[in-house]
């Protein structure tokens, strides 16, 4: 019996008697002494009051099946502060996290850590979405087809085949040698809707499968956000059992749990679902049934309404990126007429498979695939439709509110390299996380470094909607004047400008000199990225510099991490996904350049639309909204410096904006109390302390003109 099983045997309920459940309370206490358990196993502890008070305040919290939602600044050790009392108190544990690179960071590397000290054989699982394991049945599929449109698939193809034979658990991210954005993953690995669950060949030895199964028996599960909402809001079907049911849930990285939920409690389609289903069904309807229908004709015209509804969408003025709400979609009832046809070739594929119903249970899966699709498709074409035909807008509804879509939703298109996708969100989703957390009985942790702006959580208490949750903070344990130095330079680039991405790189590249790389240079945009990127590589030839560039988008985010670590004096030039969950620490991480503060661009319809709602409620949009959204993403990014008691380093951020907008200050004061300057020679003379020793100048949080 593990300590976990264990100690749920002690504390069954909250009824238990109060004389075990205080006992368990003072191991949990014990554990985070100078002579506790974690002093011994986790190389450098340090006690900490704020770690220890918070591992409390959890345990109280699984003891009374109650909400908690707690801050804990950088350095707190929260991951080890809720993992100690979860265990101890017992049950069924799940972690649920907003970044797959710290899933991976928890299951790998702290649990692994606290089980040995704790109880080595407690059992753990680390569980992702079916697209980020390798379908055995697709690839072999794939393998036989013989058709890939690039050279460099037929590679990927060939890696990911080798992989799958030699892997344990199929988890696409330990195969660094294939980008995640490669084009063959689709290919060889399942969605929700394509999945066959039991009825596949493979299925006794899916990768999936064994990854739930080893869930269902596990002590300690950890999942990501998406996957916990998606057992929350829906249950998966295909396989009969998703999570397990659990006794205590904690929500790492719950900041981002606002947005996740508006994304996921949405609906929509793609049209890379509808070609998806096009090739699935030639593929299928040949080999299964080739008598039953004109496959390839059926298959055809879905491609060829595909190809429509982005012609349509081109037409319209959408380019690859762009991101529009219908109601502001030029030329609206020819893409309306666009979508009627992809409805059409719907109709007609799925009355093909209903006409071979039971003949083939592969065919028969496309049944209800096909038909969700369809439906989707459908919902749409009110969107589309001329003003005359659903009415006018009456106050307080937007102009696509429609009976499924009220005001509090908005309809919008992305358009893509190789497709569209067409998205219908909710503006409040915590309405409906707040109803789904009353049907749970468990106790809920909800936790990160940034839930708080200005010390009061009551704007993510209302974004959430769990207004009846206790909530407590503490601040980060660091000496950030001490160990840290924030650098505005003199002359800052305009965020304006056009080449504001190029001139950041030459910004940054003395100072990235001067630390001798070791640095995080952190992008708002992707195309800021690869700019930022082929410009350091100039500077880096110019001075025959062999320091490692390491750009997102070349490889896996684990494989990215992995070499910054290993080489110790590498750049990595990444976007949004590196900015949080991430933990680097020691002297290969000194540097961190972020080039402009993350405002989320005000025409992206959600955004607009969020804005729009509060404006028309008479309220500020930009304070209570847009410049918290930012905030947060900026200290997730400054949270990636300073990860314990011996890391010193630089914080540079170019943005002319925190010294010439008003709202400047309310950025700054959000920020650890560093020290800082706008010397570029003090700036870079900061990487000649050493790491323990003490330093003179700028040590007053104040700039120096």
């Amino acid at each position: 019996m593990s300590i976990a099983q264990a100690s749920a045997a002690a504390l069954p309920n909250p009824a238990a008697d109060k004389a075990q459940i205080e006992k368990a309370r003072r191991r949990v206490a014990a554990a985070f002494n100078s002579d506790g358990v974690l002093s011994g196993a986790v190389a450098g502890f340090v006690p900490r009051d704020s770690q220890r008070d918070f591992a409390l305040a959890v345990f109280d919290t699984i003891v009374e099946r109650g909400t908690l939602i707690a801050e804990a600044g950088t350095g707190t050790g929260k991951t080890f502060a809720y993992l100690v009392p979860a265990l101890t108190a017992g049950g069924k544990v799940l972690v649920s996290t907003g970044t797959k690179a710290l899933q991976d960071q928890v299951f790998r590397k702290d649990l692994a850590v606290l089980c040995a000290a704790l109880d080595p054989s407690i059992e753990v699982a680390l569980l992702k979405g079916r697209q980020n394991y390798v379908c055995l049945h697709r690839l072999e599929r794939t393998q036989h087809e013989g058709q890939l449109p690039a050279r460099q698939d037929v590679i990927h193809l060939r890696a990911v085949t080798q992989f799958a034979r030699s892997s344990v658990t199929g988890d696409r991210a330990e195969l660094g040698a294939v980008p995640e954005n490669a084009s063959i993953w689709p290919l060889v690995t399942s969605t929700r809707e394509n999945c066959l669950g039991q009825q596949c060949p493979q299925f006794e030895e899916c990768f999936v499968y064994k990854a739930r199964r080893a869930a269902q028996a596990a002590d300690v599960v950890v999942v990501n956000h998406h996957l916990f909402l998606a057992d929350l809001a829906l249950r998966d079907d295909s396989i009969s059992e998703f999570l397990p049911v659990v006794d205590t849930v904690v929500l790492d990285e719950a900041h981002q749990l606002p947005k996740i939920a508006g994304d996921f409690f949405g609906t929509g389609f793609s049209l890379a679902q509808v070609g998806d289903l096009a090739v699935d069904s030639r593929t299928v309807g040949m080999t299964r049934a080739a008598d039953g229908a004109a496959w390839p004709t059926l298959s055809q015209a879905l491609e060829q309404s595909m190809r429509v509804v982005r012609l349509a969408l081109a037409e319209a003025g959408l380019s690859t990126g762009a991101r529009v709400a219908v109601e502001r979609l030029p030329r609206r009832a020819d893409v309306g007429k666009a979508i009627s046809e992809l409805e059409r070739a719907l109709a007609a594929l799925a009355g093909a498979i209903a006409s071979n119903a039971g003949r083939d249970a592969e065919l028969d899966a496309l049944a209800p695939r096909t038909g969700a699709l369809r439906a989707e498709v459908a919902s749409w074409l009110i969107a589309f439709a001329p003003r005359e035909e659903v009415g006018e807008p009456q106050d307080g509804e937007s102009e696509d509110s429609g009976p499924d879509h009220p005001a509090e939703w908005v309809r919008w298109i992305n358009v893509s390299t190789h497709g569209a996708q067409f998205h219908s969100t909710p503006l409040l989703p915590g309405e409906t996380f707040a109803r789904l957390r009353e049907q749970q009985t468990q106790a809920w942790i909800l936790t990160s470094a940034t839930l708080t702006l200005a010390g009061r959580f009551d704007r993510f208490v209302a974004e959430i909607g769990l207004p009846q949750a206790r909530t407590q903070r503490w601040e980060s344990p660091f000496d950030f004047a001490r160990q840290a130095l924030l650098y505005l330079p003199r002359l800052m680039p305009s965020p304006q400008a056009e080449d504001f991405a190029e001139q950041v790189a030459d910004c940054a590249w003395p100072v990235i000199a001067a630390c001798g790389g070791r640095a995080f240079v952190l992008c708002t945009t992707l195309r800021a990225v690869d700019r930022v990127a082929a410009r350091l590589r100039v500077r880096m030839s110019d001075q025959s510099s062999e320091l490692p560039l390491l750009i997102q988008g070349t490889a896996t985010r684990r494989a990215l991490l992995d070499e910054f670590r290993r080489a110790g004096n590498a750049v990595l030039v990444g976007s949004v996904s590196f900015w949080e969950g991430i933990d680097v620490r020691g002297e290969a991480l000194s540097l961190v350049v972020i080039d402009k503060l993350p405002f989320a661009p005000p025409d992206d319809p959600v955004i607009e639309a969020r804005i729009r709602r509060l404006r028309s409620l008479g309220r500020n949009a930009f304070t209570e909204f847009q410049l918290p959204q930012a905030v947060t993403l900026l200290q997730q990014g400054v949270g990636r410096l300073i990860r314990d008691e011996r890391d010193r380093g630089v914080l540079m951020i170019l943005d002319d904006r925190l010294l010439t907008k008003s709202y400047g200050r309310i950025v700054l004061a959000s920020l650890p109390p560093f020290a800082r300057t706008r010397d570029e020679e003090e700036a870079c003379a900061f990487f000649n302390v050493a790491r323990d020793g003490s330093r003179t100048g700028a040590s007053e949080p104040t700039f120096r003109a």
